[in-house]
């Protein structure tokens, strides 16, 4: 694995890469770490994956993220399991005050867990030793760049398949001493995966095709960690209350068990919850959540973010791709975003083996839209569904939930929906 040369800080000529690459890929999450791994082990492309920050950075991050079973499944693929995490064993799902819930066993389904809680630091340090190993193994094909952000993906006119035609410019600044040096890479193809990029780069995409897919929620999500007095190891909870989902999820902190809270409710009641003391905001959320799990008691800081939908209607232009949070960004509820990232960037690995070519991009599009489509639709019908108000459609929601237990087939098809996609 080789890493980019520091440019010279007293010049102001765009820094550009030596050597043209097959691929760049913008974004060093686990979405573009794992495209990455996959690209080296499947195809003999060449590549560089930029990145805005650092590894060390991201190993810093302490944000707890649901990984699905198939996305387990698709991390063992590439040296990158186990993780440090909490099995999901068992989901329960229910409204606050109503009748009707929904429970899902692991071993209804024949795998050791549901999902598993990681640590988003810890999930990054895992992909990049897996990284690292297969990078090894191929010597000279992949180049890493950091703290460097791409402001522009411009597509040139088509030279033909020659080899090593450069027919993708990117565009922005790297950090070296403190400096901003302007930049430049000419890759065949550019793969974003920088969840930063959305707004900047994929509206870009979408032009002349339909309006990219917004929804404002109206929806600020709290996050923590919380402990609890009836701890009930392997158990997750997703509450639908009047506000919105609360979620909790079996997670560690700092070695003692308990679970990370994602805590959905209005911007205002966010701000007024995010300004209590630690004491009365663990005894509001046990109004909100219930006595199941007895006296909360909380750990750490709490944040918040606003929810909304943002989804590009195409994720294929030409010779350049988005994947993951660049190419959409989905409510919490169900923990999927991630999931459906990291099945974009091995659906878009599958379509590279035939050729760094807008057809192989096309191919990935086509083939993986199904998934796409179902990912995103159903994490946006659910918080609007149960966020609609009144008595009548609480008692219609639990009559559906209690249905849902009931019909099998039909808890069955959605619990696979949520564990591997429409990918199986």
């Amino acid at each position: 694995m080789t890493q980019a040369a520091s440019p010279d800080t007293a010049g102001a000529a765009p820094v550009m890469d030596a050597e043209p690459r097959d691929i760049a890929i913008v974004g060093g999450g686990p979405v573009g770490l794992a495209l990455a791994c996959q690209l080296l082990r499947t195809t003999h492309w060449r590549m560089t994956l930029i990145d805005a920050a650092t590894p060390a950075r991201a190993a810093r991050d302490p944000r707890a993220i649901a990984l699905s079973h198939g996305s387990r499944q698709l991390l063992e693929q590439i040296g990158a399991w186990p993780v440090p995490a909490q099995p999901i064993e068992h989901i329960h799902v229910s409204q606050r005050g109503r009748f009707g819930h929904v429970k899902l066993h692991h071993d209804d389904y024949g795998v050791p867990a549901l999902g598993h809680v990681v640590k988003y630091g810890d999930l990054c340090q895992t992909l990049e030793r897996a990284l690292a190993r297969v990078a090894d193994a191929a010597p000279g094909r992949l180049q890493r760049v950091f703290e460097t952000r791409i402001a522009h993906i411009d597509q040139q006119g088509d030279r033909g398949e020659r080899e090593n035609a450069a027919l993708v410019r990117l565009s922005g600044t790297t950090h070296v001493d403190q400096e901003s040096l302007p930049v430049t890479y000419a890759p065949r193809i550019a793969i974003q995966a920088e969840g930063g990029l959305f707004h900047q780069q994929v509206q870009r995409l979408a032009r002349g095709t339909e309006v990219t897919r917004r929804r404002d929620y109206g929806q600020t999500a709290i996050i923590g960690h919380v402990n609890c007095s009836q701890l009930q190891p392997g158990w997750a909870w997703e509450r639908f209350t009047d506000e919105g989902p609360l979620a909790l999820l079996p997670h560690e902190d700092h070695g003692v068990p308990g679970y990370a809270l994602v805590w959905c409710c209005a911007p205002e009641q966010a701000q007024r919850r995010l300004a209590l003391s630690d004491a009365e905001f663990a005894e509001e959320l046990g109004r909100a959540f219930g006595t199941r799990l007895g006296r909360f008691t909380l750990v750490g800081k709490r944040h918040a973010f606003p929810l909304g939908l943002n989804a590009a209607p195409v994720t294929v232009s030409g010779r350049v791709a988005a994947v993951g949070n660049a190419a959409q960004t989905l409510h919490p509820v169900a923990g999927q975003g991630l999931n459906l990232g990291l099945r974009d960037a091995f659906a878009l690995a599958d379509s590279l083996r035939a050729g760094c070519t807008p057809q192989a991009l096309q191919t990935f599009a086509t083939r993986h839209r199904l998934d796409r489509a179902m990912t995103i639709g159903i994490t946006d019908l659910l918080p609007r569904v149960f966020g609609i108000g009144g008595p009548l459609a609480a008692h219609a929601r639990g009559a559906s939930l209690a249905a849902l237990a009931c019909v099998a087939p039909l808890k069955h098809a959605l619990a696979r929906q949520m564990m591997f996609g429409a990918r199986r």
